[in-house]
């Protein structure tokens, strides 16, 4: 017996048992796989890792001085070290070990809901566990890889997010199949890496966000050597004896490559967790309101975070919902009320129409909020203002022949900034400063008195500002 039963002990699962602890009650996760979960092992981690070495070479090329320093290529080898180490060499020890030190149980096992707040765990030798939740169940179990239903795809044995992430080998010819975020950074890693890849991307590259990050992205990859195919749909694969993957694309065309990645998009991992034992029904997203509590449950003792929900399938957002989760079913667990504005403390807002993201492609590609298609989408009365990246003082310090863009969307109602997207080296690290000024609603004749420093990449701000107009 336990207050509370997290089923899943990645970042969200992690973060929902600590705000738990700290909250003074008692809880339990279940665990079918690593500790850690998709990020530390298969995602974020070990996926930025293999991109770092070649951004960091490309890096040095671009500037006179370091250019000349630079008398090599880059050790893939060497890459893929320093890889597994990020990725822990796929070993949970500290993970286990946080959780330990932080109070909290863990049970390996396949965790399935039986009843209303009963989890059964069963382990790897077929025994069997009965957890019991005073208070709450939590699933945070994530998503997987989603394969479509093309003739011959799955025998032919492909890559998912997980096999790219975690490959030993660098292979000769990569294909990929897909053009969001999966696919383009993993198309600038392994075409950093030495592979010839080739990608074939239906719906355009990263097709979710402003077109110009798109279009610059498939530029670059371009340059760097990769081809890049856009509306190409592939119609049937086949791996031969020898290995070779065979894609026959709708119009005839083939492409041959020595391993297929496929990263089309997502599905919740919630095949057998005993959804139907609830009245839900297995493999579907969980529908949650903004206290995170799966709506469709009576009791209200089920809640869901993460990916598993479908706000926001990003890590950061997942570990922002389970901090507002656990803050919920400790305040509900003691009788309190859970503020129910826009902005209260225990309500998940933020994964609506402020969600920060970073594509790490070169150039980088990072945004928050709006697009300005989906701005208009949603109604709002908007100017958007343009600027060239290059065109900042701090930009050309940084690198020669730095080209980039920034984009702000502004809600002409309120004077306040409801999107930004910036591609360019390094942008990653001006996304904060953009984040602040959507969640926080910042007024734009307030804005112009956060001063940027001379000279710095940040100074588009201010360029932005001007072109908006007083």
């Amino acid at each position: 017996m336990y207050d509370v039963v997290v089923i899943g002990a990645g970042p969200v699962g992690e973060n929902v048992a600590d705000r738990i602890v700290r909250g003074g009650l008692t809880v339990a996760v279940v665990e079918r796989e690593l500790v850690g979960g998709e990020c530390s092992y298969w995602a974020c981690m070990p996926t930025k890792a293999l991109l770092r070495s070649a951004a960091a070479l490309n890096a040095a090329r671009r500037l006179p001085g370091a250019r000349e320093a630079v008398t090599g290529e880059l050790d893939a080898a060497a890459v893929l070290r320093r890889r597994d180490a990020f990725a822990s060499n796929w070993q949970d020890d500290g993970q286990v070990s946080w959780l330990e030190s932080a109070g909290i149980t863990l049970y390996r096992g396949q965790g399935r809901i039986t009843a209303e707040r009963v989890v059964e765990v069963t382990g790897a030798d077929g025994s069997t566990t009965t957890l019991t939740a005073r208070h709450a169940v939590v699933v945070a179990t994530g998503s997987g890889a989603l394969l479509p239903d093309i003739a011959g795809l799955r025998e032919s044995a492909p890559w998912t997010s997980r096999e790219a992430a975690a490959a030993k080998e660098v292979p000769a010819r990569l294909a990929i199949i897909g053009g969001g975020v999966v696919a383009a950074e993993m198309a600038t890693a392994f075409t950093g890496l030495g592979s010839a890849v080739t990608m074939l991307a239906r719906d355009g590259v990263l097709h979710l966000a402003e077109p110009f990050a798109g279009e610059r992205v498939a530029q670059s990859l371009r340059q760097a050597g990769a081809s890049v195919h856009l509306e190409a749909e592939v119609a049937s694969v086949s791996r031969d004896g020898a290995g070779v993957v065979h894609l026959t694309l709708t119009g005839g065309a083939q492409v041959d490559a020595d391993e297929l990645l496929v990263a089309i998009g997502r599905t919740p991992n919630t095949q057998d967790i005993g959804l139907d034992a609830i009245g839900l029904k297995a493999g579907e997203w969980l529908h949650v309101d903004d206290t995170l509590r799966v709506v469709d449950v009576d009791g209200g003792w089920l809640y869901a975070a993460g990916d598993v929900n479908r706000r926001a399938l990003l890590t950061h957002q997942g570990k922002y919902q389970a901090r507002a989760v656990g803050d919920v079913i400790v305040a509900r667990a003691r009788g309190g009320a859970v503020e129910d504005g826009r902005w209260g403390r225990h309500v998940a807002t933020a994964d609506e129409r402020a969600v920060p993201q970073v594509v790490f492609t070169d150039p980088e590609v990072a945004s928050v909020g709006l697009t300005a298609a989906a701005a208009q989408t949603a109604g709002l009365r908007t100017r958007v203002v343009d600027y060239d990246l290059a065109a900042v003082a701090g930009s050309a310090l940084h690198a020669d022949d730095y080209q980039g863009q920034a984009r702000m969307v502004v809600d002409e109602d309120r004077r306040v900034i409801v999107g930004v997207t910036l591609v360019g080296p390094d942008v990653a690290e001006l996304l904060h400063a953009a984040t602040i000024a959507v969640v926080g609603e910042v007024p734009l004749d307030r804005l112009w008195h956060a001063v940027p420093a001379y000279p710095t990449v940040s100074e588009v701000w201010l360029r932005l500002l001007e072109a908006y107009g007083r």
